[in-house]
This record gives C-alpha cells, structure tokens and sequence, in this order.
C-alpha cells in the first residue's frame, strides 16, 4: 500500500496514551492503528473491495416491507413450533 496522503489527526492526551501503549504492544505505530480502524470501521482502504460490495447491495433489488412487518415474518407460528 502506497502511502501518500498525509492528515493530522488531534487527539486528547489520554487517547494519545493509550494508542501509544497500544502502537508498542504490537510494534506497530499509531498511524498504522488508526489505518487498520478505518478499514475495519469504514470498510475504506481497502482497494475498492468495500466500495464494490456496497455498490453490489444497492443494486439488488430485494423485496423490503415495514420494519414491523419484518420482524412479525422472523418470528416462528405456533404451528412451526410444534
């Protein structure tokens, strides 16, 4: 991965603390921390995977109904317990 964008990034000192901490603990730094939680938080970063899916799920034409009524449809009838 080519790194060559640069942002500064402010931190509280407790925040800074506990990356640092964290950074050594896995002999990585914090910017490769903060990286790491943007792709896995964002799913960005990745090459365009992320990106992909996302464009893929909107495409899909699939049936949704009221929030209410879904959740009605996910729970079992009596007669599929017996």
């Amino acid at each position: 991965m080519e790194l060559d964008k640069k942002t500064t990034i402010l931190f509280s000192g407790r925040l800074h603390r506990g990356l640092a901490r964290l950074a050594r603990s896995r002999n990585t730094s914090i910017g490769n921390l903060v990286r790491e939680a943007c792709e896995a938080q964002y799913g960005i970063g990745r090459g365009d995977r992320g990106e992909s899916a996302l464009q893929k799920l909107a495409a899909l034409r699939l049936p949704v109904d009221d929030v209410d009524r879904m959740k009605q449809e996910l729970q079992p009838r009596p007669e599929e317990l017996a």
